[in-house]
């Protein structure tokens, strides 16, 4: 079990980050980036075309293939006023996002309303120019929960997923803090080159730096690539507004990870395991607590009674659960067992775990990362990677002309 960061200071992970720094469009190639290396405490720069010189033969290399989907919509009211929403993730109606993003002729989803005042009850419409066809896309408002909305999307094309009609009609989001809208450039590099499946609302980031050049480097030196699937919601820009960690509620968000990537992670449990980015990070970490979580629920509960709800990973799971030094490989196969006695090919939950010191990682042992918000959830989890040392790697990149957030640098940490 690990200790608890609910006591955890946010005035702690905090550090001057000029705007300047912050990189408000991609470089000309992904790979170009610079490459901060950070093991056992000494610091090294480099390109990220070089990023296999550093990593360790015949390890696994983990990529988040979510695809980010085009979550802004722009509707224009007959008095000229024009109303943004911001799709964020499906209603409860849904399984999950694959299943909802699917959906024919209309869709239930939770949004977030620019201008909502200004929306009374009338039903927004869209029309959009369509393969030379006019299409309309409708926006109802069916409830209001705090600041997010419940709103039926239309749309009278049949053919057309919900998926394909954000695609037509909508625009990529990007982050806030770059001030900017998004142009044509965005839609192919704001988004990894083996991105799959829809369903975030912002990129995988560490994963924008890697190239085909990049790959055939990892296969020359037996580095084993596999995907999850974990679909970045808009609350990973949410900053920590609370004094501690403990006040702060956790966004949750959908993944996907199949059992024959949970067999492979058995197989290389004592060898290395490369996360890339933060969502593949806590993807991993989840899966090793949902091992837990069946393992004490069973032979207590038979295994076809354990529940997907009774293994979900709520915030604080990874440190009120006793593992009892529980190991990966234990973990993973009780996990492996239960999709087995439930006819489960793939698994697919959602996990809303905190990862921040001191908690020390079950499933990865390396991160690659770009750099973070101050006060920010990521910044923590880096802190809980490679300890305090997470000041030295940031003031170094800071004063050595990094660039800073989505299409920033990055960062190779060996956990401390």
């Amino acid at each position: 079990m690990n200790s608890s960061p609910k006591q955890l200071e946010i005035k702690d992970f905090d550090y001057d980050l000029p705007d300047e720094k912050i990189a408000k469009h991609p470089l000309a190639e992904r790979d170009a980036s610079k490459l901060l290396i950070y093991k056992d405490g000494a610091i090294k720069a480099d390109n990220f075309t070089h990023l296999a010189n550093y990593l360790p033969e015949n390890a696994l290399i983990i990529f988040n293939n979510t695809k980010v989907v085009e979550a802004r919509l722009l509707f224009k009211k007959a008095t000229g006023t024009t109303i943004e929403i911001f799709c964020l993730e499906p209603a409860d109606d849904y399984a999950d996002i694959t299943t909802a993003m699917l959906q024919h002729k209309k869709v239930l989803w939770k949004c977030l309303a620019g201008n909502a005042k200004k929306w009374k009850d009338e039903i927004l419409v869209k029309k959009i120019l369509h393969n030379g066809k006019e299409m309309e896309l409708s926006a109802k408002k069916i409830s209001r929960r705090g600041e997010n909305f419940i709103i039926e999307f239309s749309w009278n094309d049949e053919q057309l997923s919900f998926a394909e009609v954000l695609h037509i009609a909508g625009v990529i989001p990007l982050p806030p803090y770059m001030h900017r809208d998004a142009d044509d450039d965005d839609k192919s590099r704001y988004q990894t080159v083996y991105a799959k499946y829809d369903g975030s609302v912002a990129a995988p980031t560490a994963g924008l730096h890697f190239t085909d050049k990049v790959f055939e480097k990892l296969s020359a030196k037996n580095i084993e690539r596999n995907f999850v699937t974990l679909h970045v919601g808009a609350g990973t820009f949410k900053p920590v507004k609370t004094a501690t960690i403990e006040a702060h509620e956790m966004h949750s968000e959908f993944f996907e990870v199949s059992a024959a990537l949970i067999q492979k992670l058995i197989h290389q449990s004592n060898q290395n395991i490369i996360a890339v980015g933060t969502t593949s990070l806590r993807t991993l970490e989840s899966l090793y607590w949902m091992g837990i979580k069946v393992g004490r629920r069973s032979p207590v509960k038979s295994q076809r009674n354990i529940t997907i709800e009774d293994i979900t990973i709520h915030q604080w799971d990874a440190y009120e659960l006793n593992d009892e030094n529980i190991s990966l490989e234990d973990a993973l196969h009780a996990l492996l067992e239960w999709m087995k006695a439930n006819k489960h090919d793939k698994l697919i939950a959602k996990t809303q775990i905190i990862i921040a010191p001191p908690y020390k990682l079950k499933v990865a042992n390396v991160l690659i990362t770009n750099f973070h918000q101050p006060k920010s959830t990521l910044l923590l989890l880096v802190a809980a990677v490679i300890g305090n040392d997470w000041k030295k790697v940031y003031d170094y990149a800071l004063n050595n002309n990094f660039r800073f957030l989505s299409y920033g640098d990055s960062c190779l940490f060996f956990s401390s």
